[in-house]
């Protein structure tokens, strides 16, 4: 990565936690592809699982007939995005790579599906390994640390040796903001991030529209994007390399403004 990316969401879920993200068919899967890559996306993040704080997990086989043909579809019109599948099962990641995915996104670092390491070693893609305290269902009942950073940071150490054992090549580490996490811990990691930089990896930040914006700013998640685009600001002052984002084009904007100021 020579420049910070731009990594738009799409979810193919009734429940996720910003309906504005929320697609339903054919038409507007396509709409959105490509309404995010005119706007300046690097890739294209699918997925069919809320995380959202409180979600039930579904099994694989759902998760499957929820992306019906989703990646294959985007990937027939538009060949040169790279597609995210984000997903914890190996099995819906085999399936997503084959249909035309090139990365994986799992927001459980393999602690769900054991088999997901080694089955990204053998697709050879980039691997999205993120920091969450426990399932969605529970994550967010009470969190505690006694230094965030800290923990975090130690937890990345851990699963970067392990992907190495495991035969994963391209690794990026994704902090997990708001999973697990209270509004202080977000910015303590935020503020603290160019601590990650010594794992020789690239840092993904997925703040937008999230709660530590909204409930701090007293809006709703609707009115958050203005607080979504100061804070990947902050983020990509200190050091992040992607940004993951239900709207593409402010990011985008907040990168060039950035770039500028640093060249």
């Amino acid at each position: 990565m020579d420049r910070p990316w731009v990594m738009g969401i799409i979810n193919l879920t009734p429940d996720s936690f910003y309906a504005g993200s929320r697609i339903s068919g054919e038409a507007e899967l396509l709409r959105q592809a490509a309404h995010m890559i005119a706007e300046g996306a690097d890739i294209l993040d699918l997925g069919a699982q809320s995380t959202r704080p409180g979600a039930q997990i579904l099994g694989a086989e759902e998760e499957i007939q929820r992306l019906d043909g989703a990646i294959d579809n985007i990937h027939r019109h538009f060949p040169d995005c790279c597609l995210s599948i984000d997903t914890f099962y190996a099995r819906v990641a085999r399936e997503a790579v084959q249909a035309g995915a090139s990365m994986v996104n799992d927001t459980s670092a393999g602690s769900i599906d054991p088999g997901m390491m080694a089955a990204v070693a053998v697709l050879q893609v980039p691997y999205v390994c993120m920091h969450s305290l426990g399932l969605p269902l529970r994550m967010n009942e009470k969190p505690q640390y006694e230094q965030v950073t800290q923990t975090v940071l130690d937890f990345f150490i851990q699963k970067k040796e392990a992907c190495r054992q495991a035969g994963i090549h391209d690794l990026i580490l994704d902090p997990g903001f708001g999973f697990g996490k209270t509004t202080r811990h977000n910015f303590e990691i935020l503020k603290q991030l160019p601590v990650f930089r010594i794992l020789d990896c690239p840092i993904l930040v997925g703040l937008s529209r999230k709660s530590s914006i909204y409930k701090m700013l007293g809006v709703t998640v609707d009115q958050a994007l203005n607080g979504t685009t100061v804070l990947n600001t902050v983020a990509l002052l200190n050091g992040a390399n992607l940004l993951r984002v239900h709207d593409v084009r402010q990011a985008r904007e907040a990168i060039t403004l950035v770039q500028a100021l640093n060249d």
